[in-house]
């Protein structure tokens, strides 16, 4: 039986699992950035990387205790190389690909949003290939249409911002907590989603692309009306909001949040069902941080049963980064591809940037 240690160091979490190519998961360790971020209301890269350094060696440690497996016994590694933060990327790599050298074991280069693509895989015997899938996160909101392991057409995009990042600027305008996203979907339980006619950007478009960008310029506008009308701020400016949080009433904050969040979870929703009639597929993923969000989990969970469709997510732990996705991503390769069990290249090089 093989065992395949994953390590994830992407962004703002540091994660370590060790798991066969079944997907028997045989331990798991995450470390969250969140409180060291929370001062700076985002990730400061640097201190991202940084912090990083101190985790890996800890976590995979954890990881190796609660496995009951020696780290001679792990038999490929598996690394998150992009996209994602430079630095952060190469924390990880770099003590991945040293310790697979300093093993003799093969070192296996993942992509961070294929890993996310395929966690729905696990422990699901209902989903096979192929499938339609939707990665929302807070750097990508995309549809694919799924063939196989490795093959994945993207059917469209986001044209700006990704979903994610815009719950995270809207939660900025309303002045709550790093992170924003979680924050801003916390408080729309308590608002009114149909108080604001917000757009639904290209809704209606008949393509597969994504646009959020005028959607927030529309939020910012009805909150720095409500802030002028009600007096409790002295005309605040766009810059002020982006940076400092409009002041509202909680029902008016809680009402926008709600409102914003609507819009949001139908423009992706409707955008899904397009793409499962386009690939005639039974199965939709939803996969990343967005995918947590329990609006769209509901929205997309009535419109499987409407139209005849399964709908599947990840748990919700498993929405955010985390080595669990990335050992999972390395164990299919490996049982498709035992060949990869042969390689020793150490030299991989991190990519910021990389399609899927």
């Amino acid at each position: 039986m093989l065992n395949i240690l994953g390590i994830e160091s992407s962004c703002d979490e540091t994660g370590i699992a060790l798991c066969t190519p079944c997907g028997k998961m045989l331990g798991h360790a995450l470390h969250s950035q969140i409180a060291l971020h929370q001062a700076y209301g985002g990730v400061v890269p640097e201190l991202a990387a940084r912090d990083h350094i101190q985790r890996l060696m800890p976590l995979l440690q954890a990881v190796l205790n609660e496995s009951n497996v020696m780290l001679n016994d792990v038999d490929a590694i598996a690394c998150t190389v992009g996209p994602g933060l430079p630095g952060a990327l190469m924390t990880g790599s770099m003590f991945g690909a040293a310790l697979a050298m300093g093993l003799n074991k093969p070192f296996m280069p993942i992509h961070h949003m294929e890993a996310h693509l395929l966690t729905p895989l696990l422990g699901n015997p209902e989903l096979n290939f192929p499938f339609t899938a939707l990665l929302v996160s807070g750097g990508h909101t995309q549809l694919y249409a799924v063939q196989g392991l490795g093959q994945y057409a993207l059917m469209g995009e986001t044209l700006d911002d990704a979903a994610g990042e815009a719950f995270d600027k809207v939660a900025k305008m309303l002045g709550l907590p790093y992170p924003g996203g979680p924050a801003l979907a916390k408080l729309a339980e308590l608002g009114n989603p149909s108080r604001f006619a917000l757009p639904r950007p290209m809704l209606h478009s008949g393509q597969f692309e994504f646009s959020f960008s005028g959607l927030k310029t529309a939020v910012l506008t009805t909150a720095m009306r409500l802030a002028q009308s009600a007096q409790a701020a002295q005309k605040p400016t766009a810059n002020a909001a982006l940076h400092q949080g409009i002041h509202l009433n909680p029902q008016d904050a809680a009402d926008l949040a709600a409102s914003f969040q609507a819009a949001v979870v139908e423009v992706l929703a409707h955008k899904c069902v397009q793409a499962v009639r386009t690939n005639q597929h039974k199965h939709l993923v939803v996969s990343g941080g967005v995918g947590a969000n329990q609006a769209l989990r509901q929205i997309l969970l009535t419109k499987a049963q409407e139209i005849a469709f399964q709908v599947h997510f990840p748990a919700p732990a498993l929405c955010t980064d985390n080595g669990i996705m990335v050992a999972f991503a390395g164990a299919l390769h490996a049982a498709a591809n035992p060949d990869l069990l042969k390689l020793r290249n150490y030299a991989v090089p991190v990519k910021a940037r990389w399609a899927l």
